[in-house]
């Protein structure tokens, strides 16, 4: 709490690294449904008049983050970090035609990578089997991939990640104080990224599905993302 005490005390010196998905807005069913609750937007609203940036750094398109969250005026950094990697683009058909190729169902193709879900199946266990044989295939075609709370993505096999992305923005901004707020393994890589800052705040948003390792790692630990907009008004 004193750091964070710290990093709301002097907010022009500060940024926010906001996950969007079951940080800001409530894990659901069907993707396309999430939203961000409009008592959070307002939070985001006036945070970003206070603090020098307020970052969503997602696995989600940038602008399909932007959608979601409702709030113009921050900046988005989506797939995670692969946007910010011109390499990505040149590997995307790969990843879009490996995956097209795979008949998967509850397929989620994004401009620069393929997400696998497996929230909605029947039996899971199966799924995540089935999943495992498409996830040996994708590395053996020399593609990256990644799992999340019940999604498998296939990605471009560059070095980008939510960790680059924060690093990115730490380096373009020259800011030294920064809080980061996650719910899943990849958002790992974001709380490394905060290490040897003068001020580092790392907060798991945490369930049954995530991670252990997240709340291990992280300085505050909330239970939802309601309980997380409540922490957003004491920055």
């Amino acid at each position: 709490m004193d750091a964070l005490t710290r990093l709301a005390a002097a907010p022009a010196e500060a940024a926010l690294f906001l996950d969007v998905d079951g940080v800001l807005a409530p894990i659901v069913d069907q993707p396309e449904e999430a939203a961000v609750p409009e008592p959070t937007r307002a939070e985001l609203r006036r945070l970003v008049s206070r603090y020098a940036l307020v970052a969503c750094v997602t696995g989600r398109p940038a602008d399909v983050a932007e959608e979601i969250v409702g709030v113009p005026e921050l900046t988005y950094v989506g797939e995670h970090g692969l946007e910010l990697d011109p390499e990505a683009a040149r590997w995307a058909p790969r990843v879009h035609a490996f995956a097209a190729g795979t008949g998967w169902d509850d397929l989620e193709t994004k401009p620069l990578a393929a997400a696998f879900h497996y929230r909605r199946s029947v039996d899971r266990a199966a799924a995540r089997l089935a999943l495992e044989q498409v996830a040996s295939d994708a590395l053996e075609q020399g593609l990256r991939t990644r799992w999340g709370r019940f999604v498998l993505e296939v990605l471009p096999p560059v070095d980008a990640s939510k960790g680059t992305a924060v690093q990115a923005l730490l380096a373009s901004s020259g800011l030294r104080r920064a809080l980061y707020a996650g719910d899943d393994t990849t958002d790992l890589d974001g709380f490394a990224a905060l290490d040897g800052l003068e001020t580092a705040v790392r907060v798991a948003v945490v369930s049954t599905e995530g991670p252990s390792a997240l709340g291990e790692r992280a300085d505050l630990v909330v239970g939802s993302t309601a309980a997380f907009a409540e922490l957003l008004r004491q920055l």
